[in-house]
C-alpha cells in the first residue's frame, strides 16, 4: 500500500462516567480585559461510571470568563478521589454558548433545557502511574448541563 492511501482511524466516542460536581453560587470577580470573571467554588460531588468510582474532593474552582459575545471560556481545576485512593488532578476547558436570554436564565440558576445552549469541554486527568493512567494516555470530551447547586458532566473518551 502507498502511503497515499493510508487514511488516520476515524474517531468515535465512548462513554465514560458521568460527574455531578456540587458548586456554590457564582461570585462577580469583576470585568476586566476580554469579559466578566466569575468565581465558581466546586465543593463536591460523585463520579461514577462503568469502569471507574469516586468523588470529588473540596477545594477546586471553576474561574469562566463571561466575554462581550456572551460565551463563557470555562476553566474549571479539581481534584478527584477514586475509590482505591488515587487521586487524579481534573482540568475541564470548554466553551457554554447560549443567547443572552439563556445565559441570564443559567446566571439565575433556573432549570434550561441543554438543547437551549451548547456546553462542551475538553476535560484532562493528571494521575499517577498503575490501573488509572489510562484516563491521561487518552482525550476526553464532556457534555455539562448545570442543575441548582451542581453540575452534571458526562465524560465521553475519544476512540
Amino acid at each position: 500500500m502507498s502511503d497515499h492511501q493510508i487514511r488516520p482511524a476515524t474517531p468515535g466516542l465512548d462513554f465514560c462516567f458521568t460527574i455531578n460536581a456540587q458548586i456554590n453560587a457564582p461570585r462577580s470577580a469583576g470585568k476586566g480585559l476580554g469579559g466578566e470573571r466569575l468565581h465558581i467554588p466546586i465543593t463536591g460531588g460523585t463520579v461514577v461510571g462503568p469502569n471507574i468510582r469516586g468523588r470529588i474532593l473540596p477545594g477546586g474552582s471553576d474561574w469562566p470568563l463571561i466575554r462581550e459575545d456572551g460565551t463563557s471560556q470555562i476553566t474549571a481545576v479539581y481534584t478527584i478521589e477514586l475509590e482505591d485512593g488515587t487521586l487524579v488532578v481534573v482540568r475541564n476547558d470548554g466553551l457554554r454558548a447560549s443567547t443572552p436570554d439563556v445565559l441570564a436564565r443559567l446566571r439565575a440558576r433556573e432549570s434550561v433545557d441543554p438543547s437551549d445552549y451548547y456546553f462542551r469541554t475538553a476535560p484532562r486527568f493528571d494521575c499517577p502511574d498503575g490501573p488509572h493512567q489510562w484516563l491521561r494516555e487518552r482525550i476526553f470530551i464532556a457534555s455539562i448541563a448545570p442543575a441548582s447547586g451542581s453540575v452534571v458532566i458526562d465524560v465521553f473518551m475519544v476512540t
